[in-house]
């Protein structure tokens, strides 16, 4: 499943074909032409017996086909391989695959998976999967910025927050995570299951894709603090931050006075309220 646009002005479909056969992996190539045609590749896939699948792109890309697959009901989980392009997939870095296609296919050899969990959001935009990090607030709203941003590459998320930060209006949140909550002013919310998102950044170092719980964090820091927490978070040192309150639970939820934009796996969705869950095991991660 190649998302074309991801390939930074190259054929990602024939360097995906070119990395396939380096590595002797047999494969059909589709390409996508929009987010709803990666839904009707992954049906069609599936209706002539498919279960073992490759999303070519970034995290976006990533997310789309995960949507696709578990939107569908399964006996047992699907297969999906990750190949990075264009700007990258943070969520495979836990994985140690190379952030380019040539070098990630060879990691589709063999059958050896890894069993991991996702998530799944549900606000007035619906229901929607995820599999690496979902946030509201401040990052959510660099992420959004982030995509106007493609030709930085790799400081467009960080860019974007600074650009953000002085006019993006703190409020008070109320969020809950299995049987912990808080209740206070917040700059951003994280919902992780995985460990990295913009381009590199630990920000949930004790997440793991198989706990069956959200590692959650309520950033209340000022807008003074946030120059050293972003150094911090770089290298998954925040978490003793005073303004940084970690919660952990199978179903997670979120309220603001003022709303804020949410996003997941890169991918804007609307504003908050939402609620969400995990869902253990819901996916087999070709590694």
């Amino acid at each position: 499943m190649v998302n074309p646009a991801a390939g930074r002005g190259t054929d990602l479909a024939a360097r995906t074909r070119a990395a396939l056969d380096r590595w002797q992996v047999t494969g059909t190539i589709a390409e996508s032409t929009t987010a709803g045609h990666v839904d009707d590749l992954v049906g069609e896939a599936i209706e002539v017996g498919h279960r073992r699948f490759v999303a070519v792109g970034g995290d976006g890309t990533v997310n789309l086909v995960v949507n696709g697959l578990l939107s569908r009901h399964w006996d047992e989980p699907p297969t999906l391989g990750i190949l990075p392009a264009g700007t990258g997939c943070d969520f495979v870095r836990v994985f140690g695959i190379p952030q380019d296609v040539e070098h990630a296919a060879r990691h589709l050899q063999g059958s050896e998976t890894y069993r991991s969990d996702a998530g799944v959001l549900e606000g007035a935009w619906g229901s929607r999967f995820f599999i690496n990090i979902a946030q509201a607030g401040i990052g959510a709203a660099s992420a959004r910025t982030a995509d106007r941003l493609a030709w930085l590459r790799g400081l467009r998320y960080q860019t974007a927050f600074w650009l953000n930060l002085p006019t993006f209006p703190r409020t008070e949140v109320r969020v809950a995570a299995g049987r912990r909550s808080y209740e206070g002013e917040a700059l951003s919310v994280i919902f992780a299951n995985g460990q990295f998102f913009g381009n590199g950044m630990n920000i949930a170092p004790r997440a793991t894709v198989v706990s069956g719980q959200i590692d959650a964090q309520v950033i209340s820091a000022r807008k003074s603090q946030a120059p050293l927490l972003m150094r911090q978070a770089a290298r998954g040192l925040h978490l003793a931050h005073e303004a940084v309150h970690r919660l952990r639970g199978p179903e997670f939820s979120i309220e603001t006075n003022d709303p804020w934009p949410v996003e997941a796996d890169g991918e804007y969705l609307g504003m908050t309220p939402l609620r969400g869950r995990i869902l253990p095991a819901a996916i087999d991660i070709k590694i």
